[in-house]
């Protein structure tokens, strides 16, 4: 889920941008020290934009650079357990498909792909269903919903973990190989027919 935060806070503007615009220059510093970065109370936050009432500039001692209150807004990313997301395959390990959901990557783990056994070709690379011949590989859209969420320090240090085997979730044209399986006409004989009297 995205979310929008209105925050006051206070930069710092070095020497060499006095005279430059306020806003440009409390946009890159923000920008710089919030971007891609992991708030607990926030989420993860993506961009800052809006900067506006930049205060007047006060000097410390020992500090050559002006210190200016500011306000400003950030779009974050809040994921949620049980949140249905979609995204691109990134990457494909034996244990698993990483997929790209907003600012972060989600690992479905090869358990909850689907609910068919699945094979790891590392040729292609790609998961395949013997089956009904499923198959995921990197640059595929799938659909996930949300298992757990660990919010860490960094990006990187954050884990998400994802399921695509309920039903209605995975790659779009999966649903239309289920459906075909499901209309296949039922054999009829062998040694479960029963003789009607």
């Amino acid at each position: 889920m995205y979310k929008i935060y209105s925050v006051k806070d206070m930069f710092k503007m070095p020497p060499a941008s006095f005279g430059d615009d306020l806003e440009k220059v409390a946009l890159e510093e923000l920008s710089r020290r919030y971007e891609s970065t992991v708030d607990k109370d926030m989420g993860i936050l993506i961009t800052v934009f809006n900067v506006r009432n930049v205060g007047e500039g006060m000097i410390y001692p020992n500090d050559p650079s002006t210190h200016h209150d500011v306000e400003f807004d950030v779009l974050v990313y809040v994921p949620q357990v049980e949140e249905v997301v979609a995204g691109e395959v990134s990457e494909l390990a034996e244990f698993g498909a990483f997929v790209k959901i907003g600012p972060i990557d989600g690992l479905v783990h090869v358990s909850q792909i689907t609910n068919e056994f699945l094979n790891f070709d590392r040729k292609i690379p790609a998961f395949t269903s013997r089956r009904s011949n499923l198959s995921l590989k990197k640059g595929d859209f799938v659909y996930a919903k949300i298992s757990t969420v660990s919010l860490k320090g960094t990006i990187k240090d954050s884990k998400i973990a994802l399921t695509m085997r309920p039903e209605g979730l995975g790659k779009l044209e999966w649903a239309d190989i289920k459906m075909g399986q499901a209309k296949r006409p039922i054999r009829k004989g062998g040694s479960a027919r029963r003789k009607e009297r």
